[in-house]
């Protein structure tokens, strides 16, 4: 058997799976927003206004964690599925991606301070029970997304690509993903300008491919990074925090440079050998499949 096929043989979910993980997040958000786009007088009629909270906008949000599950079940079954979910356990890595993780707000306010808003827009919540409820929505929104780009997208196009070209691909993959939302009225997004947000999409995900890598595959870590950048504590720095995560960007590709351009650390598998244990050796690429 050739080095080929030994490779292929050991991967449950095959590279092929990016396709129609890929049909189904995309059909099914942009099937949504495609309605309200073209026939916003029927659709509000029938199902109402559109919003951040309205469930057929959660529904597109999401649809990449869907995507990835019915992909999973498809070729692993229900059992693949829990120890796919297993990742959700991992938490180990250097300790400085934590310290990167609690500094994230620093490039909000910084953003801020450069647009000039950082001490004039008010905080915005009135009261706890409003700050707890507003944290609780972004919780399950959001983040959510993880489980299909981070979960199961990016170990697949690390078998192909090196780190720093699978986060490149990955992040304009992501933030195409996002455009109807800036194309209706009701939407979080209908405020900002779609070209910063697709930079800064490319930016956030060569940030969190080495984070991911260095975590041995964890979900988690990709699912609290994502939640920093949406919570909303944080001030509105669009579109000037893109510069500052560019510049982090940059400075963590240098850094992880001897990874992020080579396959020997770069997490492949989808679905762990076994639940509730570390990611072993052979989670990582050896050979190009």
């Amino acid at each position: 058997m050739n080095s080929d096929s030994t490779i292929n043989h050991r991967y449950s979910v095959p590279l092929i799976a990016l396709i129609p993980f890929l049909l189904i997040a995309f059909g099914l958000a942009w099937g949504i927003l495609a309605l309200y786009i073209l026939l916003p007088g029927p659709m509000t009629t029938m199902f109402g206004q559109l919003s951040g909270h309205h469930p057929l906008f959660i529904l597109a949000v999401w649809s990449p964690a869907f995507a990835a599950f019915i992909i999973i079940i498809r070729y692993v079954g229900l059992a693949g599925l829990r120890r796919y979910l297993s990742r959700m356990l991992l938490w180990r890595c250097p300790p400085v991606w934590y310290v990167f993780l609690l500094g994230v707000p620093l490039l909000f306010y910084a953003g801020a301070a450069v647009k000039g808003n950082l001490f004039t827009d008010p905080f915005p919540f009135n009261s706890l029970p409003e700050l707890l409820s507003a944290i609780a929505i972004t919780l399950i929104l959001g983040p959510m997304e993880e489980f299909g780009w981070r979960g199961l997208a990016l170990p697949l196009l690390q078998r192909r690509f090196a780190p720093i070209w699978a986060g490149l691909i990955l992040g304009s993959i992501w933030g195409i993903w996002h455009l109807p939302a800036f194309l209706l009225s009701d939407t979080p997004q209908s405020a900002w300008s779609f070209t910063p947000f697709f930079l800064g999409s490319i930016a956030l995900s060569l940030i969190v491919t080495p984070l991911f890598n260095a975590s041995r595959g964890s979900i988690l870590l990709a699912f609290l990074f994502h939640l920093q950048l949406i919570n909303p504590i944080w001030p509105d720095a669009q579109p000037y925090d893109i510069f500052f995560f560019w510049a982090a960007a940059l400075v963590i590709v240098v850094i992880n440079r001897k990874t992020m351009f080579r396959k020997t650390r770069a997490i492949t598998l989808v679905i762990p050998p076994t639940v509730n244990r570390e990611m072993p050796e052979d989670f990582t690429e050896k050979t190009s499949p």
